[in-house]
């Protein structure tokens, strides 16, 4: 067994049993100074966000061209691989590459996980759910143990009806997401009084979002989230800090305007 794949393996083992020990929570580094401050805090896993990355980028969110994401990514996995610390990535809707090229150049970074979204990232329509799920079981069988896929659905972020039917769609959606060998399944921006009937009915452990003003991780886990990320949120929250920063020093006169 390679280190990669026993890295991909242990990332695959925290997201089961958490029975006593809460969910996963995996902060979302944005370049490497930040996922370094997360690993000296002691997380074990981090999993970057694609909005984060594309705005240290200076794109926006859904614009970053596919090597320059690979690139941002091997960054992260470089600043933390010394303190063991393992990182998954969100790559969208995998920038239209093949699945075994994918496969290969997300391996090349060093993650052991993904986020792959079943929205098409130019015309922002969820795909058809039979057609990714072909794709995903192309994906598993190209990346093979090595990496540990997070399948996302966007029945609520793509609202077209009720949240009961949006719930049903996603549930509908992750079960054959799981079937084509996904790890995990992240119903993104899905209402937190719905999760526990989504847990309940998907055959595999379910990633939810820790939004502002909502549910906490440990809320969420207790409806039955077995992992945690933030999306964009956490690098959002620094810029603020940075904009309130800002806005002070320029307050105080000292500003240099030319």
């Amino acid at each position: 067994m390679t280190a990669l794949t026993g890295n991909a393996v242990s990332f695959r083992g925290l997201h089961h049993d958490r029975a006593g020990r809460g969910p996963l929570v995996l902060p979302g580094p944005w370049d490497p100074a930040s996922a370094r401050v997360f690993a000296a805090a002691g997380f074990r896993a981090l999993a970057t966000p694609s909005a984060g990355i594309a705005a240290s980028l200076g794109y926006a969110d859904g614009s970053t061209p596919a090597g320059e994401m690979f690139t941002a990514v091997a960054r992260i996995v470089r600043a933390v691989a010394e303190d063991g610390v393992m990182v998954s990535a969100d790559i969208e809707d995998g920038y239209g590459l093949p699945p075994a090229e994918l496969a290969e150049r997300l391996l090349e970074t060093g993650a052991v996980g993904c986020n792959l979204e079943d929205s098409d990232r130019t015309t922002g329509r969820l795909k058809d759910p039979a057609e990714q799920a072909e794709w995903l079981a192309e994906v598993r069988a190209a990346a093979g143990d090595r990496l540990v896929i997070n399948a996302r659905t966007d029945t609520f972020l793509r609202s077209s009806g009720s949240a009961a039917e949006d719930a049903a769609a996603a549930i509908d959606r992750a079960r054959l997401y799981v079937l084509a060998g996904a790890d995990c399944v992240y119903p993104i921006v899905a209402p937190a009084a719905l999760l526990p009937e989504i847990t309940r009915a998907v055959p595999a452990p379910v990633n939810a979002i820790a939004l502002p003003g909502g549910p906490g991780p440990r809320e969420l886990g207790e409806l039955g989230a077995a992992r945690i990320t933030f999306g964009g949120g956490l690098h959002r929250r620094t810029m603020a800090v940075v904009e309130d920063m800002a806005v002070g020093l320029w307050k105080t006169g000292d500003a240099e305007t030319s």
